[in-house]
């Protein structure tokens, strides 16, 4: 049985989202996304200037003459949440954990694709699958999209994106746009997020506590690692090691933003010291201007 404190919050974050929804997926929300799917409508004969791809070529054997498919694009999008449960969420040096803030965005998201009548689906991941949710329509669909955001305890302690992208090929069968929500604290993921990428709408939403890109000056502490659970002694004040510390963050951060530029994935990068409000809504309004 879900415990009274989950609905409670549950219903805080319904509560916080109406007054966003509004702001984040107003307008022109459809026209933003590719993720359109088309369906096929009709076969019509070829006029010149017609794309030869859309020829039906066994229309055209049994008439004798060429005819085309005709499509027509769907007017409803399928939203899907890729959602990491995966360990390093329980990290947190503000008001709340990875894991709260993570599931607070993709709430707001689910909250706002059912406003404008679409479909929204789930998968939680860490190094496995643990959750998915077919995705349907409707306030109370959403609502038990928002319980398991809260209140799964993944099975899995590290992560893997690889998995959930890999996941998500096999179930999703037409174009959806796809939240990818994660620290993105992960290695070998570009060629399945590549190939996510073609067949949908993806966007990557990054999640970094603030101490993850430049580590406070604590003196001399010990730290584990919520993944492996490796214990490692790390002096803070140590200028020389938190300065290398700092460079090879930077480079790793600068080389993941670097390659999802190339393959064309939009992403948004959010510090839980900051409301995600405002790095959402930019996101959305350069979206707007390109689509337009």
């Amino acid at each position: 049985m879900i415990p009274k404190k989950i609905f409670q919050k549950v219903k805080r974050i319904e509560i916080k989202t109406r007054g966003l929804v509004n702001d984040l997926f107003g307008g022109e929300y459809h026209s933003i996304f590719k993720g359109r799917g088309m369906t096929f409508s009709e076969v019509r004969e070829y006029n010149p200037g017609d794309d030869i791809r859309l020829i039906d070529w066994n229309v055209t054997a049994r008439t004798g003459s060429p005819f085309i498919k005709v499509f027509e694009e769907e007017r409803e999008l399928t939203v899907f949440l890729l959602v990491d449960i995966s360990s390093s969420g329980e990290f947190g040096t503000r008001s709340q954990l990875k894991k709260d803030y993570i599931a607070e965005i993709a709430s707001v998201l689910g909250f706002s694709a059912i406003k404008n009548n679409d479909k929204v689906g789930l998968i939680l991941f860490s190094d496995v699958v643990e959750k998915y949710i077919i995705p349907k329509k409707g306030k109370t669909h959403v609502l038990r999209v928002v319980r398991e955001l809260l209140y799964t305890d993944p099975i899995g302690s590290k992560t893997s994106i690889r998995q959930a992208l890999d996941y998500l090929l096999k179930v999703a069968k037409r174009k959806c746009v796809v939240f990818l929500l994660s620290d993105f604290l992960d290695d070998n993921y570009i060629s399945s997020l590549k190939v996510v990428n073609k067949k949908h709408d993806c966007v990557a939403i990054q999640i970094l506590d603030p101490a993850e890109l430049e580590f406070p000056d604590l003196g001399l502490v010990k730290v584990e690692d919520p993944e492996t659970g490796e214990m490692l002694w790390v002096d803070t004040s140590s200028k020389e090691m938190m300065q290398q510390l700092k460079k090879e963050v930077s480079i790793k951060q600068l080389n993941f933003e670097k390659k999802l530029r190339k393959f064309g994935i939009d992403l948004v990068s959010i510090s839980t010291d900051e409301d995600f409000v405002d790095p959402l809504l930019s996101f959305f309004k350069s979206r707007e201007k390109r689509y337009k």
